[in-house]
């Protein structure tokens, strides 16, 4: 048997075999990856306090503090009570067999194809690409993973789990942590179990899926993505049943005050979609004929020109804006200096109500400037052949009748 005792930042490495390996710490991290290249390696890049027993024997390595042990791992207290952490790193063979105790302390384990088995008291663990069967036992310590293809069995008193791609099979217990299962779409048979007591769960699964339903929550709400299964319940008591597919598969869900909530993954057909809007067609041409059609920098002078129709039709300088342009009219009968001289004064009046200047003078210039005759204006006039709705000599026929 080799044994070395590190006290301090150290590296290793193990010409012999590595088929099984043993990593128990207090605080700090621990990672192991699986490699195709040998030998392994150790690297331990900090530790303080006690320091870390390594030994090899038989095939297993083990890193591991003295007192440490793994039976009763997750009961176990410090007798001294003496500050410790280490930060260990290993890279072993892809089919090692590998054990994990973490006391709050963080655990990484990836790219492993063995039998894999963590416990940890109040750290977190993430498991990543693991081929074979997965157990993982947590006081409050959250798990999550991603890519296994093993069965996954999941023991917590209030830690979460959170599981993406997860493996054919996975049986999961907690009393109050939440539980989140997106199921691996590998056409697989399911063997889903998840119980909690105040937890909530939620349940992805493959399209199309295959599975016997049965979830139910005493107090809870439940929610269902799939039209197959039946949603319903006495009372508080709520429960989805049924049959998804031929019903090869099971999926089991039970908590008592959590909520349930069965979710239907995307064909994969549909997933990569990400060409359709970028791709043309209504998105983009909408955008070009849209300001063509209705703006309105163009629209308006085109159609509803004021500023043009004003002035042909009416001649007048003064009487074109009163009947094409309102944004003219608007200052000359609200402002109140404008307003004042129009109406006192006899020469601004007289071609107002008279049309053209030329037209004003005849009627309103009696030598005596009498408003009352420029009022009268046909009584003054000798001839009996005016009309006072014939055009005037400058030719603006449409004055009398406005």
């Amino acid at each position: 048997m080799s044994e070395w005792s590190v006290a301090e930042p150290s590296k290793l490495t193990f010409d012999e075999p590595v088929r099984e390996l043993h990593v128990r710490i207090v605080n700090g991290t621990v990672n192991v990856v699986g490699t195709d290249e040998a030998p392994a390696r150790l690297e331990i890049s900090d530790v303080e306090g006690p320091p870390l027993r390594v030994t090899q024997e038989n095939g297993t390595l083990t890193v591991a503090y003295e007192d440490l042990p793994w039976k009763d791992f997750l009961t176990w207290l410090d007798p001294k009570g003496r500050q410790r952490s280490a930060v260990v790193s290993l890279a072993v063979p892809v089919g090692t067999r590998v054990r994990v105790g973490a006391v709050a302390a963080t655990s990484v384990v990836s790219g492993v194809g063995g039998e894999v088995d963590v416990r940890g008291v109040c750290g977190d663990t993430t498991l990543v690409g693991l081929a074979g069967p997965v157990r993982a036992d947590t006081v409050s310590g959250n798990l999550e993973a991603q890519a296994l293809t093993g069965d996954l069995r999941f023991h917590s008193v209030s830690g979460d789990l959170t599981v993406v791609e997860a493996g054919s099979s996975v049986k999961a217990e907690s009393v109050s942590g939440s539980m989140i299962v997106d199921l691996d779409p590998a056409g697989r048979r399911t063997d889903v179990s998840l119980t909690s007591v105040s937890g909530e769960i939620a349940i992805r699964l493959p399209q199309p899926a295959d599975a016997e339903v049965e979830a139910h929550t005493a107090g809870g709400t439940v929610s269902s993505a799939f039209e197959d299964l039946r949603v319903g319940g006495p009372w508080g008591a709520k429960r989805i049943t049924g049959r998804l597919g031929a019903g090869n598969g099971s999926l089991r869900a039970t908590t008592v005050t959590g909520a349930i909530a069965l979710l239907r993954r995307p064909p994969e057909a549909a997933v990569p979609g990400e060409g359709g809007p970028g791709e043309g067609g209504p998105g983009e041409e909408a955008r070009e004929t849209g300001p063509r059609a209705t703006g309105p920098q163009e629209a308006g002078p085109r159609e509803a020109g004021p500023r043009e129709a004003g002035p042909r039709e009416a001649g007048p300088q003064e009487a074109g804006p009163r009947e094409a342009g309102p944004r003219e009219t608007g200052p000359r009968e609200a402002g109140p200096q404008e307003a004042g001289p129009r109406e006192a004064g006899p020469r601004e009046a007289g071609p107002r109500e008279a049309g053209p200047r030329e037209a004003g003078p005849r009627v309103a210039g009696s030598p005596d400037g009498s408003g009352d005759n420029a009022a009268a204006g046909p009584g003054e006039d000798p001839s009996p052949t005016s009309d006072p709705t014939s055009a005037p000599a400058d030719g603006t026929t449409d004055k009398k009748v406005l």
